[in-house]
């Protein structure tokens, strides 16, 4: 065994492999060291780096088994998906970017740091964050969206609604400024977008004239289309949100397009993450029981039977309460209520994944009483080749591109999942920022008079866009991968 592992640690893709993972880790581990910052490792963080140095390993072992590449390749050679696969990406680097957590140092006294745990997200978009105004305010505006109490000096009282502290706060005289200063300002911010774009457009162009990415047989065009549009969409409205609160502000004067942004982590670790939960109960108990049959089948089928018994808010209600009276039992384990709130999450992640995993316990099992009927199989246990041989080396390789399918068409779903508990109380804590939550609270902001409605907009817009890309990518998935379907043959 040990032998095996030595050559095949051997070829060069898997040392690169190796090479890469060893920077990684040091890299997210030691990176402290280098900035005057004191790291921070909240439950989830942890884990979806362990996510990520698995899929680095997934693709080298994809890359190195022509049977699981040539579908891969199939699919990153639909126009569809590659255009979804971009807007994936653009989602995962927010979610990664506010995965780094740290204290900053102070300024003046270089040994202590601050009390407030920052992402590398929330320290890019300071300028963003840090502009509070003190209630509602719809997008672009100049004036609050609620009218106050003034006395002029002449001693006459009124209301009247006062101007943004930041919003729009750089004109002298909005009434005539206003739409010039939206167009001029727009203006500058396509052209930085237009710059931004352009830059990546030379960034390809070197990668395929001197790294021989050319050979890959991708369509470019889309991809280049959909980043473009990213690119200008983004540096538009990150310039905009220099001069203006461009998504608008919540009740308390938070700025929605950050929170909006913030929520793309809470959504990621939703659906990734219960999923890393899931699997392996669903492939080692859907196998165990489709190989073995008789007595182990029947209990394994008692075992999600009585699960998909149980209502699943109820569980999910339970567990939560369970850890919120742990962790008031146990306050001196957390330094902070954001660890509080990450083990909520992580704990919501589990109960998701520990009552979705029976359907496809379920599938996995029906396929897995095909398999061991087939010739092969039967050839190797005729040889005297052990069962968990055969386990491993014909049952499971054959049933993982359900697996993939699966997981990749539940993923939308646990995000939307994620919305409607948070909806009805019971979704993640309300110190972490996510869609559900921005959603749970413009229900009642769609009862004021006049209605805030952006908040809702926003939240929805973002979750479309995710969920939506997500869906299609999954439907090339489904039919590169799936041998019923013209894709997969």
């Amino acid at each position: 065994m040990l032998s095996e592992t030595f050559s095949i640690l051997k070829r060069p893709i898997w040392f690169k492999t190796c090479v890469f993972l060893f920077l990684l880790i040091i890299s997210f581990f030691n990176y402290d060291l280098f900035f005057q910052v004191k790291a921070e490792y909240l439950a989830t963080d942890l884990l979806i780096f362990l996510l990520i140095c698995s899929l680095v390993i997934f693709i080298t072992y994809v890359r190195t088994h022509a049977h699981l590449s040539e579908p891969w390749q199939q699919v990153f050679k639909n126009k569809i998906a590659m255009s979804c696969s971009v807007v994936l990406v653009f989602f995962v680097i927010v979610g990664l970017l506010d995965s780094v957590h740290f204290y900053k140092a102070d300024t003046k006294n270089p040994e202590r740091y601050s009390v407030e745990m920052q992402s590398l997200l929330d320290s890019s978009l300071e300028y963003i964050s840090n502009r509070t105004e003190k209630t509602y305010s719809a997008p672009f505006a100049t004036h609050s969206y609620a009218k106050e109490s003034y006395t002029n000096e002449n001693g006459v009282k009124g209301r009247a609604y006062p101007r943004l502290k930041y919003g729009g706060a750089h004109l002298d005289d909005p009434d005539k400024h206003y739409w010039s200063d939206i167009a001029s300002k727009s203006f500058i911010g396509f052209g930085y977008g237009l710059f931004v774009i352009a830059l990546a457009m030379l960034l390809v162009f070197i990668l395929k004239r001197y790294f021989s990415i050319a050979a890959l047989e991708l369509p470019w065009r889309v991809c280049l289309y959909s980043l473009s549009l990213i690119l200008l969409v983004s540096t538009w409205l990150l310039y905009m949100s220099q001069y203006y609160h461009v998504m608008g502000t919540d009740k308390v004067g938070q700025d929605i397009l950050f929170l909006t942004l913030k929520s793309v982590r809470t959504g990621l670790v939703i659906g990734t993450l219960t999923t890393l939960i899931m699997l392996p109960f669903a492939i080692a108990l859907g196998v165990l029981a489709g190989f073995y049959k008789g007595i182990v089948d029947d209990v394994i089928q008692y075992i999600y039977t009585t699960l998909n018994s149980i209502p699943g808010i109820l569980l999910i209600v339970a567990v939560l309460l369970a850890i919120d009276v742990y962790i008031e039992n146990h306050a001196e384990l957390f330094e902070s209520a954001i660890e509080r709130a990450d083990l909520k999450l992580l704990a919501l992640c589990a109960v998701l994944g520990l009552t979705s995993w029976t359907g496809l316990c379920r599938l996995l099992r029906g396929e897995v009483f095909k398999l061991r009927e087939l010739e092969y199989v039967q050839a190797a246990r005729a040889l005297g080749v052990s069962n968990f041989k055969i386990i491993v080396s014909h049952i499971i390789p054959n049933i993982m591109h359900i697996v993939l399918i699966v997981v990749v068409l539940d993923f939308s779903g646990l995000v939307l999942a994620e919305a409607v508990l948070a909806y009805i109380g019971v979704g993640v804590d309300p110190l972490i920022v996510s869609w559900g939550n921005m959603i749970n609270s413009a229900r009642f902001e769609l009862a004021r008079e006049p209605i805030v409605w952006w908040s809702l907009l926003s939240a929805f817009s973002f979750m479309f866009a995710l969920v939506l890309a997500a869906n299609l990518f999954s439907d090339a998935v489904r039919d590169a991968f799936d041998p019923r379907t013209q894709g997969g043959q």
